[in-house]
């Protein structure tokens, strides 16, 4: 059966690589022009989008450990991009709120691949999308990438981590 696929196997896995060179090239490139990370970037996004968030919500929907956001966040706010404020009501809550530089460059940091991918997609045929969805899921249970996912957070914030009254994801 191997030797049937063996060529669209190593187009397979080759379209992958190019898909992973792709996101880096594009975080690459964000980092050298915007002198952001790509976690740093998407702090500023999701802080824009939504406004304050607590740390532990930023690590929820950037898929990164608490400990990782707090490095995240201590970069950026070194920079002035933002700054942590003690939550009215609960003091040992700090949300992160983007200062007015802050503010300034998150209108300027241009769509991230994720933004170009789904624009591209929303522009397919709904069976197309269903297909590209099961193809990815599928890919996805090959390579065991169960720890990639919102399970794996849990086991490193606790079950407790989202019963405060901020927004969720």
């Amino acid at each position: 059966m191997y030797a049937e696929n063996e060529l669209l196997i190593k187009d397979i896995v080759g379209a992958i690589r190019k898909f992973v060179r792709a996101v880096s090239i594009d975080t690459f490139q964000m980092s050298r022009k915007y002198g952001l990370t790509g976690p740093q970037t998407a702090v500023l996004r999701n802080l824009a989008a939504e406004g304050p968030l607590s740390s532990a919500s930023l690590s929820r929907r950037l898929y990164v450990t608490p400990s990782n956001i707090t490095g995240v966040i201590d970069r950026i706010e070194k920079k002035g991009l933002v700054e942590r404020i003690k939550k009215d009501g609960d003091r040992r809550i700090a949300l992160i709120t983007l200062t007015q530089n802050g503010r300034e460059l998150s209108k300027t940091l241009p769509d991230p691949i994720e933004t170009k991918l789904i624009s591209e997609l929303a522009d397919l045929e709904s069976e197309h999308v269903r297909i590209l969805a099961l193809v990815m899921n599928q890919i996805l249970n090959l390579i065991d990438a169960k720890g990639v996912d919102d399970d794996f957070l849990e086991l490193h914030m606790g079950p407790s981590s989202g019963q405060n009254n901020e927004k969720q994801p």
